[in-house]
């Protein structure tokens, strides 16, 4: 299976919803959803942004299936269509303190 990157735009949507949307999930014993690898979310204007990268379209698609009910209960637009694109090249960096 290919990684994926996924970026979400969620439009008029805040940082407090955001919080509300990742509290539900943790409740619902899924703060770390199978297939996922990386997960930052951050506020840029009126607009959440959100990227993330999955093991596979696969596990995405099945974490959707919950998250949708969660977004709509929290006032954020859930029929927001990702960007996906093909993971080519992979780098984690560690910063070393001497």
């Amino acid at each position: 299976m290919e990684k994926i990157l996924v970026q979400y735009t969620f439009p008029n949507s805040t940082t407090k919803q955001y919080d509300k949307v990742n509290e539900e999930l943790r409740s619902l014993g899924l703060e770390h959803p199978d297939g996922l690898i990386y997960h930052v979310g951050a506020q840029k204007g009126n607009n959440l942004i959100v990227c993330e990268v999955w093991e596979s379209e696969r596990a995405l698609n099945k974490m959707r299936d919950t998250l949708v009910p969660v977004l709509n209960r929290n006032g954020v637009p859930s029929n927001i269509k990702p960007e996906i694109t093909n993971v080519h090249y992979e780098f984690s960096g560690v910063l070393e303190h001497h």
